[in-house]
Protein backbone atom coordinates (compact mmCIF):
# COMPACT_ATOMS: atom_id res chain seq x y z
CA UNK A 1 0.00 0.00 0.00
CA UNK A 2 1.57 3.27 -0.98
CA UNK A 3 0.04 6.46 1.51
CA UNK A 4 0.74 9.62 0.27
CA UNK A 5 1.23 12.65 2.42
CA UNK A 6 2.65 15.37 -0.44
CA UNK A 7 5.91 16.67 -0.39
CA UNK A 8 8.09 17.54 -3.52
CA UNK A 9 7.71 14.14 -4.96
CA UNK A 10 4.24 15.53 -5.08
CA UNK A 11 5.46 18.89 -6.25
CA UNK A 12 4.70 21.17 -9.80
CA UNK A 13 6.56 23.66 -10.81
CA UNK A 14 5.96 25.88 -14.30
CA UNK A 15 9.18 25.07 -15.79
CA UNK A 16 11.12 21.60 -16.02
CA UNK A 17 14.38 23.29 -15.13
CA UNK A 18 13.40 26.49 -12.69
CA UNK A 19 13.57 26.32 -9.11
CA UNK A 20 10.70 27.19 -8.16
CA UNK A 21 7.88 24.82 -7.69
CA UNK A 22 4.67 24.38 -5.17
CA UNK A 23 4.74 20.89 -3.17
CA UNK A 24 1.64 18.60 -3.20
CA UNK A 25 0.28 19.21 -6.16
CA UNK A 26 0.41 15.47 -7.68
CA UNK A 27 -1.86 12.85 -6.60
CA UNK A 28 -0.88 8.85 -5.59
CA UNK A 29 -2.34 7.81 -8.63
CA UNK A 30 -0.82 9.99 -11.12
CA UNK A 31 2.79 9.03 -9.08
CA UNK A 32 1.84 5.64 -9.71
CA UNK A 33 0.85 5.72 -13.26
CA UNK A 34 4.01 7.42 -13.59
CA UNK A 35 5.96 4.26 -12.59
CA UNK A 36 4.09 1.31 -13.93
CA UNK A 37 7.52 -1.06 -13.67
CA UNK A 38 6.23 -1.27 -9.82
CA UNK A 39 4.16 -3.56 -10.89
CA UNK A 40 6.55 -5.66 -12.01
CA UNK A 41 7.18 -5.84 -7.93
CA UNK A 42 3.95 -5.87 -6.21
CA UNK A 43 0.48 -5.36 -6.42
CA UNK A 44 -0.15 -1.74 -5.34
CA UNK A 45 -2.47 0.14 -3.83
CA UNK A 46 -2.44 3.97 -3.29
CA UNK A 47 -4.29 6.36 -0.88
CA UNK A 48 -4.19 9.88 -0.02
CA UNK A 49 -3.33 10.61 3.07
CA UNK A 50 -2.58 14.46 2.92
CA UNK A 51 -1.35 16.75 0.16
CA UNK A 52 1.47 18.96 2.18
CA UNK A 53 4.77 20.41 1.80
CA UNK A 54 6.57 18.41 5.03
CA UNK A 55 6.84 22.10 6.40
CA UNK A 56 2.89 21.88 7.11
CA UNK A 57 3.24 18.48 8.19
CA UNK A 58 0.55 18.33 11.39
CA UNK A 59 0.82 15.66 14.27
CA UNK A 60 -2.78 15.46 13.70
CA UNK A 61 -1.51 13.81 10.20
CA UNK A 62 1.00 11.60 11.46
CA UNK A 63 -1.66 10.00 14.52
CA UNK A 64 -4.11 9.26 11.47
CA UNK A 65 -1.19 8.05 9.51
CA UNK A 66 0.12 5.66 12.38
CA UNK A 67 -3.60 4.58 12.77
CA UNK A 68 -3.73 3.77 9.32
CA UNK A 69 -0.30 2.28 9.05
CA UNK A 70 -1.28 -0.17 12.08
CA UNK A 71 -5.03 -1.04 10.40
CA UNK A 72 -3.07 -1.79 7.47
CA UNK A 73 -0.38 -3.82 8.31
CA UNK A 74 -2.87 -6.40 10.42
CA UNK A 75 -4.24 -7.08 7.28
CA UNK A 76 -2.68 -10.90 6.43
CA UNK A 77 -2.62 -9.83 2.49
CA UNK A 78 -0.53 -6.61 3.06
CA UNK A 79 3.25 -6.95 2.97
CA UNK A 80 4.32 -3.77 3.80
CA UNK A 81 3.79 0.37 3.34
CA UNK A 82 5.59 3.33 1.52
CA UNK A 83 4.97 6.46 2.67
CA UNK A 84 5.58 9.27 0.28
CA UNK A 85 6.42 12.40 1.78
CA UNK A 86 8.31 15.84 1.79
CA UNK A 87 12.02 15.79 2.83
CA UNK A 88 12.25 18.46 4.96
CA UNK A 89 10.93 16.88 8.09
CA UNK A 90 11.40 13.53 6.71
CA UNK A 91 13.04 12.40 9.37
CA UNK A 92 11.20 13.34 12.32
CA UNK A 93 8.28 11.25 10.63
CA UNK A 94 10.34 8.54 9.75
CA UNK A 95 11.27 8.77 13.62
CA UNK A 96 7.72 9.19 15.27
CA UNK A 97 6.76 5.92 13.01
CA UNK A 98 9.46 4.00 14.20
CA UNK A 99 8.12 4.29 17.35
CA UNK A 100 4.64 4.03 16.98
CA UNK A 101 3.72 1.41 14.52
CA UNK A 102 2.66 -1.83 15.86
CA UNK A 103 4.38 -4.44 13.34
CA UNK A 104 7.17 -6.42 11.61
CA UNK A 105 6.41 -5.39 8.65
CA UNK A 106 8.08 -2.26 7.05
CA UNK A 107 7.50 0.86 6.63
CA UNK A 108 9.55 3.03 4.03
CA UNK A 109 8.95 6.64 3.61
CA UNK A 110 10.60 8.05 0.23
CA UNK A 111 9.95 11.18 -1.26
CA UNK A 112 11.89 13.72 -3.65
CA UNK A 113 14.44 16.87 -4.18
CA UNK A 114 13.33 17.43 -6.91
CA UNK A 115 9.53 18.17 -7.91
CA UNK A 116 8.05 15.33 -10.32
CA UNK A 117 7.74 17.82 -13.02
CA UNK A 118 11.36 18.65 -13.32
CA UNK A 119 14.46 17.51 -15.78
CA UNK A 120 15.70 13.95 -14.16
CA UNK A 121 13.04 14.00 -11.40
CA UNK A 122 14.23 11.60 -9.44
CA UNK A 123 10.92 10.76 -7.15
CA UNK A 124 10.05 7.97 -9.98
CA UNK A 125 13.03 5.92 -8.70
CA UNK A 126 12.75 6.54 -5.44
CA UNK A 127 9.29 5.23 -5.22
CA UNK A 128 10.17 2.13 -7.42
CA UNK A 129 13.00 1.69 -4.99
CA UNK A 130 10.76 2.11 -2.04
CA UNK A 131 7.79 -0.08 -3.20
CA UNK A 132 11.22 -3.10 -3.95
CA UNK A 133 12.32 -2.81 -0.43
CA UNK A 134 8.34 -2.99 1.09
CA UNK A 135 7.87 -6.02 -0.79
CA UNK A 136 10.93 -7.79 0.26
CA UNK A 137 10.53 -10.28 3.49
CA UNK A 138 14.25 -9.29 4.07
CA UNK A 139 12.92 -5.76 5.23
CA UNK A 140 11.37 -7.52 8.07
CA UNK A 141 12.03 -6.40 11.70
CA UNK A 142 13.89 -3.36 10.32
CA UNK A 143 11.93 -0.61 11.67
CA UNK A 144 10.71 1.81 9.47
CA UNK A 145 13.12 2.80 6.66
CA UNK A 146 13.98 5.90 4.29
CA UNK A 147 14.93 5.31 0.49
CA UNK A 148 16.50 8.30 -1.13
CA UNK A 149 18.88 8.34 -3.54
CA UNK A 150 19.22 4.19 -3.73
CA UNK A 151 20.14 4.31 -0.10
CA UNK A 152 18.45 1.98 2.58
CA UNK A 153 18.83 4.25 5.64
CA UNK A 154 17.20 3.58 9.40
CA UNK A 155 14.69 6.25 10.87
CA UNK A 156 17.03 6.75 13.76
CA UNK A 157 19.96 7.77 12.43
CA UNK A 158 18.48 9.47 9.31
CA UNK A 159 19.48 12.94 8.64
CA UNK A 160 19.04 15.59 6.35
CA UNK A 161 22.14 17.33 5.40
CA UNK A 162 22.03 19.66 2.27
CA UNK A 163 18.92 22.21 1.79
CA UNK A 164 18.54 20.95 -2.01
CA UNK A 165 21.16 18.42 -3.21
CA UNK A 166 19.92 15.00 -4.43
CA UNK A 167 22.31 12.77 -2.36
CA UNK A 168 20.89 15.55 1.25
CA UNK A 169 20.04 11.95 3.77
CA UNK A 170 22.91 10.51 5.23
CA UNK A 171 22.86 7.79 8.51
CA UNK A 172 26.27 10.03 9.92
CA UNK A 173 25.69 7.95 13.52
CA UNK A 174 25.34 4.23 12.48
CA UNK A 175 25.65 4.02 8.77
CA UNK A 176 23.23 2.61 6.03
CA UNK A 177 21.03 0.08 6.74
CA UNK A 178 21.78 -1.20 3.07
CA UNK A 179 20.86 -0.07 -0.54
CA UNK A 180 18.58 0.03 -3.35
CA UNK A 181 20.26 -0.01 -7.07
CA UNK A 182 16.95 -0.51 -9.28
CA UNK A 183 14.70 -2.35 -7.14
CA UNK A 184 17.64 -5.10 -6.21
CA UNK A 185 18.11 -4.73 -2.27
CA UNK A 186 21.21 -5.60 -0.41
CA UNK A 187 21.44 -5.12 3.15
CA UNK A 188 24.52 -4.07 5.49
CA UNK A 189 22.53 -4.23 9.34
CA UNK A 190 19.51 -3.99 11.54
CA UNK A 191 18.52 -1.27 13.48
CA UNK A 192 20.20 -1.35 17.17
CA UNK A 193 17.37 0.45 19.11
CA UNK A 194 14.45 -0.62 20.06
CA UNK A 195 11.54 0.14 17.29
CA UNK A 196 7.98 -0.47 16.05
CA UNK A 197 6.84 -3.95 17.06
CA UNK A 198 9.38 -4.01 20.13
CA UNK A 199 8.44 0.16 20.88
CA UNK A 200 6.32 0.63 24.48
CA UNK A 201 5.01 3.61 22.92
CA UNK A 202 1.46 3.41 21.63
CA UNK A 203 -0.72 6.23 19.85
CA UNK A 204 -4.18 4.02 19.74
CA UNK A 205 -6.20 5.95 21.29
CA UNK A 206 -4.30 9.76 21.47
CA UNK A 207 -5.76 12.81 19.94
CA UNK A 208 -2.79 14.98 20.64
CA UNK A 209 0.58 14.90 22.18
CA UNK A 210 1.82 17.39 24.84
CA UNK A 211 3.85 20.78 24.06
CA UNK A 212 7.22 20.29 23.75
CA UNK A 213 9.24 23.44 22.74
CA UNK A 214 13.04 23.51 20.72
CA UNK A 215 15.00 26.57 22.05
CA UNK A 216 18.31 27.17 19.86
CA UNK A 217 21.40 27.84 21.72
CA UNK A 218 23.97 30.66 20.29
CA UNK A 219 25.91 33.52 21.42
CA UNK A 220 24.53 35.14 24.10
CA UNK A 221 21.36 33.56 24.12
CA UNK A 222 18.57 35.18 25.70
CA UNK A 223 17.63 32.98 28.52
CA UNK A 224 14.15 34.10 29.11
CA UNK A 225 13.35 32.09 26.00
CA UNK A 226 13.18 29.67 28.28
CA UNK A 227 10.85 31.65 30.43
CA UNK A 228 8.53 31.79 27.31
CA UNK A 229 8.12 28.44 26.90
CA UNK A 230 7.48 27.87 30.25
CA UNK A 231 4.59 30.50 29.78
CA UNK A 232 2.95 28.80 27.12
CA UNK A 233 2.61 25.81 28.65
CA UNK A 234 5.82 23.59 27.25
CA UNK A 235 5.37 20.20 29.20
CA UNK A 236 9.40 19.95 27.69
CA UNK A 237 12.40 21.69 26.47
CA UNK A 238 14.71 20.72 23.93
CA UNK A 239 18.09 22.40 24.05
CA UNK A 240 19.65 22.54 20.79
CA UNK A 241 23.08 23.63 22.38
CA UNK A 242 26.35 24.49 21.55
CA UNK A 243 28.84 22.05 21.36
CA UNK A 244 27.88 18.90 23.03
CA UNK A 245 24.51 20.13 24.38
CA UNK A 246 25.79 23.59 25.66
CA UNK A 247 24.17 26.69 26.93
CA UNK A 248 25.34 30.01 28.52
CA UNK A 249 25.57 30.56 32.26
CA UNK A 250 21.98 33.03 32.25
CA UNK A 251 20.00 30.02 30.14
CA UNK A 252 21.67 26.72 32.70
CA UNK A 253 19.95 29.04 35.64
CA UNK A 254 16.65 29.47 33.31
CA UNK A 255 16.81 26.06 32.29
CA UNK A 256 17.57 24.55 36.06
CA UNK A 257 14.34 26.50 37.50
CA UNK A 258 12.46 25.42 34.85
CA UNK A 259 13.06 21.51 35.60
CA UNK A 260 12.72 22.42 39.52
CA UNK A 261 9.28 22.95 38.30
CA UNK A 262 8.53 19.57 36.44
CA UNK A 263 9.51 21.18 33.08
CA UNK A 264 11.54 18.50 31.17
CA UNK A 265 14.47 19.54 29.86
CA UNK A 266 16.68 17.58 27.66
CA UNK A 267 20.50 18.55 26.14
CA UNK A 268 20.29 18.00 22.49
CA UNK A 269 22.61 19.62 19.90
CA UNK A 270 22.94 21.85 17.30
CA UNK A 271 26.28 19.83 16.06
CA UNK A 272 24.88 18.02 12.78
CA UNK A 273 26.51 14.73 14.01
CA UNK A 274 27.66 13.22 17.32
CA UNK A 275 26.37 11.68 20.99
CA UNK A 276 25.63 14.27 23.57
CA UNK A 277 26.74 12.68 26.67
CA UNK A 278 25.80 12.82 30.18
CA UNK A 279 27.50 15.13 32.78
CA UNK A 280 30.40 16.35 30.63
CA UNK A 281 30.01 19.91 30.78
CA UNK A 282 26.97 20.13 32.33
CA UNK A 283 25.77 18.56 35.81
CA UNK A 284 22.85 16.88 34.82
CA UNK A 285 22.15 14.96 38.13
CA UNK A 286 22.08 18.36 39.96
CA UNK A 287 20.44 20.34 37.21
CA UNK A 288 17.73 17.28 36.18
CA UNK A 289 18.18 17.62 32.74
CA UNK A 290 18.17 14.86 30.32
CA UNK A 291 20.82 14.19 27.77
CA UNK A 292 19.66 12.88 24.17
CA UNK A 293 22.33 11.05 23.55
CA UNK A 294 21.96 10.32 19.63
CA UNK A 295 19.07 12.25 19.02
CA UNK A 296 19.54 15.64 17.30
CA UNK A 297 16.90 17.65 18.66
CA UNK A 298 13.88 17.25 16.26
CA UNK A 299 13.93 13.74 17.21
CA UNK A 300 14.78 14.21 20.32
CA UNK A 301 11.38 16.07 20.71
CA UNK A 302 9.24 13.40 19.19
CA UNK A 303 10.68 10.93 21.66
CA UNK A 304 9.53 13.59 25.02
CA UNK A 305 6.04 14.15 23.22
CA UNK A 306 5.87 10.54 23.19
CA UNK A 307 7.68 9.73 26.63
CA UNK A 308 5.23 12.89 28.15
CA UNK A 309 1.98 10.76 27.43
CA UNK A 310 2.32 8.96 30.49
CA UNK A 311 4.14 9.73 33.99
CA UNK A 312 7.80 8.76 34.26
CA UNK A 313 10.47 9.78 36.31
CA UNK A 314 13.53 11.76 35.12
CA UNK A 315 15.67 8.65 35.06
CA UNK A 316 13.16 6.89 33.20
CA UNK A 317 13.27 9.37 30.51
CA UNK A 318 16.75 9.50 30.41
CA UNK A 319 16.75 5.77 29.73
CA UNK A 320 14.08 6.16 26.62
CA UNK A 321 16.86 8.33 25.14
CA UNK A 322 19.12 4.90 25.31
CA UNK A 323 16.60 2.59 24.65
CA UNK A 324 15.28 4.13 21.30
Amino acid sequence: MILATGGTIAGSAGSSTGAGYASGQVTVAAMMAAVPEIGNIAKISGEQVANVGSQDMTFTILLDLAGRINKLLADDTISGVVVTHGTDTMEESAYFLNLTVKSRKPVVLTGAMRPATAVSADGPLNLFNAVAVAADPQAVERGTLAVMNDRIHGAHSLTKTDTTAVETFLSPLRGLIGTADYGKTRYFRRPYRRHTYLSEFSVADVDALPRVDILYACTDMPADLVDGSVASGAGGIIIAGDGNGNMNAPTLEHAARAAAAGVVIVRSSRVSTGRVGRNVEVDDDRHGFIASDELNPAKARILLMLALLKKRSIEEIQQLYYDY
